[in-house]
């Protein structure tokens, strides 16, 4: 049975996810079933405290959480963008030129496979276009990034969840707060 006054905020990534009793990786809890409705409650650093619908609260890495849509702005009120997509894209076609180059001058004979890979080391690249859906990889910030046209926003992170440092207040989610970005992955368990 569903706890007065559930609203959802996100859901849980398809594969599931693993929870802690405490924003502390050495308290395993129960893991979260795949897609289940949560209600976000409170952030500390990468951490966020969520409730289910049952009540059960748990604490998750809060970058791995889907935001549930908002609902669509009326029809006086004007498109919110997130961030931009192309200077990442311009980022990723300099990476793609600078390979493309070193492939070029490598098959041309003026690199030998030392110095090909002294050229290309620390390129990273990542870019899959599924129609009007892209997914960029961000060396910078090491993290996917998804954008459906101009709206950009982190899809799965590289690093764990950070702790929050003792200076930083833990943070309560309101509902007009605002939606977390996007984020989806598949866990790699503790």
């Amino acid at each position: 049975m569903a706890t007065p006054g559930f609203l959802p905020t996100h859901v849980v990534p398809q594969h599931g996810m693993p929870a802690w009793e405490a924003p502390d990786p050495a308290r395993p809890t129960v893991a979260l079933d795949p897609l289940l409705p949560v209600q976000l409650s409170e952030r500390r650093g990468d951490w966020a405290r969520v409730l289910c619908a049952n009540g059960w609260s748990a604490w998750v890495d809060g970058r791995r959480l889907i935001a549930v849509p908002q609902d669509p702005p009326t029809a006086d009120a004007s498109l919110a963008r997130t961030a931009d997509p192309r200077p990442q894209l311009a980022r990723a076609e300099q990476t793609l030129a600078r390979y493309r180059a070193a492939v070029e001058e490598l098959a041309a004979g003026g690199l030998d496979g030392e110095s090909f890979r002294g050229r290309t080391r620390g390129l990273r690249i990542g870019v899959v276009v599924d129609g009007e859906h892209i997914w960029l990889y961000d060396a910078e910030r090491g993290r996917w990034a998804y954008a459906d046209g101009l709206r950009l926003s982190t899809y799965a992170p590289d690093d764990a969840p950070r702790t929050a440092t003792p200076d930083e207040a833990p943070r309560t989610a309101t509902p007009d707060a605002g939606h977390a970005p996007t984020q989806v992955v598949t866990p790699d368990g503790p």
